[in-house]
């Protein structure tokens, strides 16, 4: 019996793991964004499951994490020249979970558990969905021919860090459950925390048409 490959199975070894080969190092830093993100929304679902604040500290420290990761990959890019479309839809994705589930996920941890605390959060994540896909479809135009897009049409995603920096000085002033800062009111069947509208603001802000930030 003949103990050589096939051409086909010698192939198929060739192919393996070729979209991981196909990666850039920037897409690295992307990835790294995302596990930020997905650890943020677990260690989240911990400090529910334990009251342990220590998991809920650890989670916050991971969105700053994830923001520097975020910072870092578009520069790689640009240092090494490596933009892709592949990159810019890892990017993308990277930032709904890290910048967008994970926040809502911290703020429901920390309390907003109301009705209508969940129609914000609901908001605020479609918001950062909406607000990554339409920076992909005009990135070209708002990049003028250029290889860097000017400015941003309403406020990054990113932005979303200042919540969770908000959640944890709530967390170190005892202020997380019932005693969030601003209360909460029962409006109908439902209750709304005042600290969702910070929520409902920035999900506002990066949907908006008319605001435009500078890019550095």
């Amino acid at each position: 019996m003949s103990t050589h490959a096939s051409p086909v199975d010698a192939s198929a070894r060739r192919r393996h793991f070729s979209m991981i080969r196909g990666f850039h190092l920037a897409d690295f830093f992307t990835l790294g964004n995302a596990a930020c993100g997905m650890g943020l929304v677990l260690l989240a679902m911990a400090y529910v499951a334990s009251g342990d604040v220590r998991h809920f500290y650890a989670a916050a420290v991971l969105a700053p994490a994830a923001f520097v990761l975020d910072i870092f990959d578009g520069r790689i890019a640009r240092w090494r020249q490596t933009h892709s479309a592949l990159g810019r839809e890892l990017d993308s994705l990277a930032d709904v979970i890290s910048f967008g589930v994970a926040p809502a996920a911290l703020g429901f941890a920390a309390g907003l558990r109301g009705g209508w605390d969940a129609v914000v959060l609901l908001y605020f994540v479609c918001c950062g969905v909406s607000r990554l896909a339409r920076y992909n479809v005009t990135a070209e135009t708002l990049s003028e021919g250029g290889d860097k897009v000017r400015y941003f049409e309403g406020t990054p995603i990113p932005t979303s860090v200042v919540l969770v920096g908000l959640l944890a000085w709530a967390a170190a002033q005892d202020r997380l459950g019932g005693a969030l800062w601003g209360g909460s009111w029962e409006i109908g069947p439902w209750t709304l925390h005042a600290f969702t509208l910070l929520y409902a603001l920035s999900g506002t802000l990066m949907i908006s048409k008319t605001l435009r930030i500078p890019k550095f």
